[in-house]
Formats: C-alpha cells, sequence, structure tokens
C-alpha cells in the first residue's frame, strides 16, 4: 500500500492565477484547515514575485523549468530557473524526507470545469481521479498518453497532479471556482489521509480517462500571424467529442477549417490565453476507459474512435 507521509499544496506558479495564491494565503492563515492525522501538509507559493507585479512569469513560464537537465544546469540563471532550482530543494531536498504528493493548484481561461490532471497513470493516482468523479460528476480526469519527461513543478514527485479550473480570466478570483477547488483540495486530503488508515472509500472499478495526444497550433501565415480562430461551434466545448470534418477554425473572412484528423477526438484548452504565446490552440485527447483492480493492476479498454 502507497504510505503517504508528506503533502505539498502549492499555488501561484503562474502568478496571474489568484485562485491557488489566496488558497494559499489562506492555508497559510489557518494551517488547521489542512492539517491531517497521518501525513504532514504543508503549502508553497510558487512563483510570488510574478505574483506581485501579477503577471504569469517574470522571465520564462516557471511550470516549463523542471526539466532534470534544466534544474542540474547551473548556467540558467533566469529568476523562474533559479526559482524551480530553489522549489526542488524546498520539496525533494538531497538526504531530507522528501514531498510523497504534490498537489499544484492552477486556473485556466477555458471551459476546463474541475479537471485533474494527473502526472503518470500510476494506479494510485488513477484510484484518486476515480474517487473524485464520482462524488463529483463534474470532475474530469486527464493524463498523459506516454512517460516521457515532464517540465511541469508536478513532476517533482511520482504522485504529482495539478487541479485546473475555469474559465476564470487572469488576474482576478471568482468566488464560486474559489470555493469549488476548495472543496477538492479538501477532498483529496481525506482520501489521502483515509488511504493511509486503510479505510479509503471504495474507488470505482473504473475510470475515464482523457489522454493528451497532441496539441494544434492556429493557422499562421510565413510571419508566423494567425489567420484564424477558434470556430464559434467549438469555443467553449472542452471535453466534447470534435469528429473529422467538424469546423475547427473560422477566417478572420469568414472561411471554415475543418479537423482533418482521422478518429474522433476530445480537446481541451480550448483558446487558453496564456497559449497563445506557446502556439497552442488546443490539446487534442482521446477518451479512454481504464479498469482498476484491487492489486494495482490497471487495464486499457479499446478506445473511442
Amino acid at each position: 500500500m502507497t504510505k503517504i507521509k508528506r503533502v505539498a499544496i502549492v499555488g501561484g506558479t503562474h502568478g496571474n492565477e489568484f485562485t491557488g495564491v489566496y488558497l494559499i494565503k489562506k492555508f497559510e492563515k489557518d494551517p488547521a484547515l489542512i492539517q491531517c492525522h497521518s501525513f504532514e501538509t504543508f503549502t508553497l507559493l510558487g512563483n510570488p514575485r510574478a505574483f506581485e507585479e501579477n503577471r504569469r512569469y517574470i522571465d520564462k513560464d516557471l511550470n516549463r523549468c523542471f526539466f532534470k537537465k534544466d534544474l542540474q544546469d547551473t548556467t540558467l540563471s533566469s529568476y523562474e530557473d533559479t526559482r524551480a532550482k530553489n522549489i526542488q530543494q524546498i520539496l525533494v531536498p538531497k538526504g531530507n524526507s522528501q514531498v510523497d504528493v504534490i498537489m499544484d493548484l492552477h486556473s485556466t481561461t477555458t471551459n476546463m470545469g474541475l479537471s485533474i490532471i494527473l502526472q503518470n497513470q500510476h494506479p494510485f493516482l488513477l484510484k484518486l481521479g476515480a474517487y473524485l468523479s464520482s462524488i463529483n460528476p463534474l470532475v474530469k480526469v486527464c493524463c498523459p498518453n506516454s512517460d516521457r519527461e515532464s517540465s511541469f513543478l508536478r513532476s517533482l514527485c511520482e504522485l504529482g497532479f495539478v487541479i485546473e479550473v475555469g474559465p476564470i480570466a487572469q488576474s482576478i478570483l471568482i468566488a464560486e471556482w474559489f470555493q469549488k477547488t476548495e472543496e477538492l483540495v479538501y477532498s483529496i486530503l481525506n482520501y489521502l489521509d483515509a488511504s493511509n488508515q486503510g479505510t479509503a472509500p471504495q474507488s470505482p472499478s473504473a475510470v475515464t480517462v482523457y489522454l493528451t495526444i497532441s496539441d494544434v497550433d492556429y493557422p499562421r501565415n510565413e510571419r508566423g500571424e494567425i489567420q484564424a480562430m477558434i470556430h464559434p461551434q467549438l469555443q467553449f466545448r472542452d471535453y466534447q467529442p470534435l469528429h473529422p470534418g467538424d469546423p475547427m477554425f473560422l477566417t478572420f473572412d469568414g472561411k471554415e477549417i475543418p479537423y482533418v484528423g482521422k478518429s474522433t477526438v476530445y480537446p481541451i484548452f480550448i483558446n487558453e490565453a496564456a497559449y497563445y504565446e506557446k502556439g497552442i490552440a488546443m490539446s487534442l485527447t482521446k477518451r479512454q476507459e481504464i479498469l482498476l483492480s484491487s492489486d494495482d493492476r490497471i487495464e486499457m479498454l479499446p478506445s473511442e474512435s
């Protein structure tokens, strides 16, 4: 059985995502809210300087600074590179007790609702996702479709994940999403505590997971200028099926550009404001049913097409 000893709750990895920042401030003001019997819980404000300046980041995206080679590269000395190295020392110090679970709180301008983005397909994380989506049908579970190394903060430990909520505009607070995120945090902590004591609630025997396939950029000209927008029929339809031939983009003069893939996909992060600079209009996922067994074996059912 996986034994949890230390849990880190991180907020403000992006300085203009206020939900996580102000939840961290609330927990720091009243630590009893996140205190559990069987493990230590502590908080971390990811990018304090970016929050002070009301920016996503100072020099570069902190949540892209956690490749192992970058953390070991002393020549990388931007504010975020230095902060990433500091965070690594806080969460996974050499020779000391390392964090077992990282819960990284984010918000998005897209219609992702309540999403749990897992670092990997570890059976413990999948069971957690299955439980959360069973007690709240609004919770969606995402995870990568490969074991490639990640540059995200959550990758600092095996049992890392993100809570992603939205739509929320950058640099504002929405009370409804603040409360839903807070409630989800408590549900997760209670599950981890119960799991440590052997009294974890029974998770469903299967979980629906959205596995990331690829990112799609906006149509651009030879100068890199965007030539089309998200099609109105696709806007705000995160997690909804996109079939081959369905409209995907709309040019400025009204021409539809269809999705030309060979199978049905489920786009997420559709029209995320922070992703324009990254050349990402949306991420494509496939919807996958995964069977979970009591002995931590997982079985992929045939995916939808």
